[in-house]
């Protein structure tokens, strides 16, 4: 098992540095995501931003200034809603009625780090700087990357606007925790019964 694993990891390192020196770094900042926690369509809208370079006052959507893009722990990654069994990829081998599909639950079993490229590719437009870009997007499944040597700067990602709950979630909400305090309560008032019901007995016992 522990070859196993060092052999994916090799495999991840020799993948990962693939197709650098196509890349002109020239002037490129290295920017690092951490997925740990986050949703994955802000994360993947923060990336594309960065990747396009919509974040710098030289943008123009004909020239490709984005930045390096760095993306850890993509297996921690999280998703609102039922997603996780309700959302499905679609592809075709090229056969007649071999129609594929995988839950997004089994291709985060598989690879988590393909999660997060589809979901940032299929934010870019579709042009021809679409493949510079997926070169510049590097996913790591783990925390573990062969890019110590260069100057890496964090991303913050923006806060999250909580939508506030709906009344009438609201009071469901109240209603179920009521609920949960009752039967609390219930089960405690029954120890209590029973310890009394303990206690004349022996009570009773003691005077006979």
């Amino acid at each position: 098992m522990a070859s196993q694993a060092a052999s994916s990891f090799n495999g991840n390192i020799k993948r990962a540095l693939a197709g650098i020196r196509r890349i002109n770094l020239e002037g490129l900042r290295w920017r690092v995501f951490d997925a740990k926690g986050q949703v994955l369509g802000r994360l993947a809208s923060q990336i594309s931003t960065v990747i396009q370079g919509k974040d710098k006052p030289t943008y123009a959507p004909y020239r490709d200034d984005g930045d390096m893009c760095i993306v850890l722990n993509a297996k921690d990654i999280c998703v609102t809603g039922r997603k996780m069994t309700d959302k499905v990829y679609h592809w075709h081998t090229g056969y007649i009625g071999h129609l594929k599909q995988r839950t997004l639950k089994d291709q985060m079993a598989k690879d988590p780090t393909e999660v997060i490229r589809k979901a940032v590719l299929r934010m870019l437009p579709r042009n021809k700087l679409r493949d510079d870009r997926d070169r510049k997007l590097r996913i790591f499944a783990g925390n573990e990357h062969p890019f110590g040597d260069r100057p890496l700067e964090p991303y913050v990602m923006p806060p999250r606007a909580v939508r506030e709950l709906r009344p009438r979630a609201r009071r469901a909400l109240m209603r179920a925790q009521k609920k949960t305090e009752q039967q609390q309560q219930g089960g405690s008032d029954k120890r209590k019964g029973k310890k009394k019901e303990v206690e004349t007995e022996v009570t009773t016992q003691t005077l006979v």
